[in-house]
């Protein structure tokens, strides 16, 4: 029971005034409930503020934790860029020493580049100059093949020539000999030498000491020797006539030995022309004194062998001379 109902019971209150209690004191219960809800309302939120300044306090934990975490990795991270901005300084500094290294590289590479133009532009002018050259040389060369052609090609007709006139002068010499068979062991010699037929008469065979008459052995043998040179007409006669050294006497039909040498020489020729077809054009005269001996000995031998006159039978040489030309 309530202290309202004992006071009622006990009757010591009265009613008005117990209402008026009863209704205070309900309004007090009221009250009282409401202070309970408000009550327990402010424990809970109480306790949930308990709980989230708990959380609250382990965020900030967790924050300081965090931010020092933070504040060591930004120290870090201020030390890295630190490190970075001087390593940038670094490479900067490396940088510009390289473009200028570079620059001065680049120079020099430019200055040996020019040269190196000018080098190939002289060569390539050399080159030029040489190709003009080379080609001056191939046509120098051309005509020199030319010119070397037309002289093989002479010179082949020239063999050829000159093999028909051997040919022509073995022949010759055979038909000579073959005329003046038996008068060789008589003073009288036939030689080839220099692509001419030598006839060599001495002076017993010819004529008598110092005279300039044929002796008839002599005329003999010339006739013989007419008839080989009638049947060949293309060959030229040169009739020398030779002496020893020994003076003309004094007081002869002779001024000197040249003088007997051109006579003797002539005295030949009109008996190579006496009676034959021989055209005079082909003769020629000449007199050598005692200039051209066979053997310059002073003996009676050698004198004997000088008193000689030679009959050099040479072929026409035109085609030789005009091939030459």
């Amino acid at each position: 029971m309530s202290v309202f109902g004992i006071l009622l019971a006990t009757g010591c209150v009265p009613p008005t005034k117990f209402k008026t209690l009863e209704q205070q004191h309900g309004d007090c219960q009221q009250e009282r409930q409401k202070l309970k809800t408000e009550n327990d309302k402010v424990i809970a939120e109480n306790r949930e503020l308990r709980s989230s300044l708990i959380n609250t306090q382990k965020d900030l934990t967790e924050t300081a934790s965090d931010k020092k975490a933070c504040n060591e990795e930004l120290a870090a991270l201020q030390q890295q860029n630190h490190q970075l901005n001087q390593d940038y300084d670094d490479l900067k500094k490396a940088q510009q020493a390289l473009l200028k290294g570079s620059e001065e590289e680049i120079r020099k590479l430019m200055t040996e580049l020019q040269a190196s133009r000018e080098n190939l532009d002289q060569q390539e002018q050399e080159l030029s100059n040489l190709s003009g050259a080379l080609d001056d040389k191939k046509k120098s060369i051309d005509q020199m093949e030319a010119e070397l052609n037309q002289r093989n090609a002479r010179l082949a007709e020239l063999e050829t020539i000159l093999k028909e006139q051997e040919a022509t002068v073995k022949l010759l010499k055979k038909s000579v000999s073959d005329a003046l068979t038996g008068f060789e062991n008589q003073g009288l010699t036939i030689s080839q030498k220099n692509g001419k037929v030598y006839v060599s008469l001495e002076e017993k065979l010819l004529f008598p000491s110092g005279s300039t008459i044929v002796d008839p052995r002599g005329v003999t043998a010339l006739k013989k020797l007419a008839g080989v040179l009638e049947q060949n007409t293309d060959i030229s006669i040169l009739i020398e006539g030779h002496t020893d050294d020994v003076p003309v006497i004094s007081g002869s039909s002779f001024k000197d030995n040249w003088d007997l040498s051109v006579l003797r020489a002539t005295s030949i020729v009109r008996i190579l022309l006496q009676g034959s077809s021989i055209d005079p054009k082909r003769l020629t005269v000449s007199g050598r004194g005692e200039f051209f001996p066979v053997d310059p000995a002073k003996t009676a031998e050698a004198r004997q062998k000088n008193r000689r006159t030679e009959i050099i039978l040479s072929p026409d040489l035109e085609k030789l001379y005009k091939l030459i030309e």
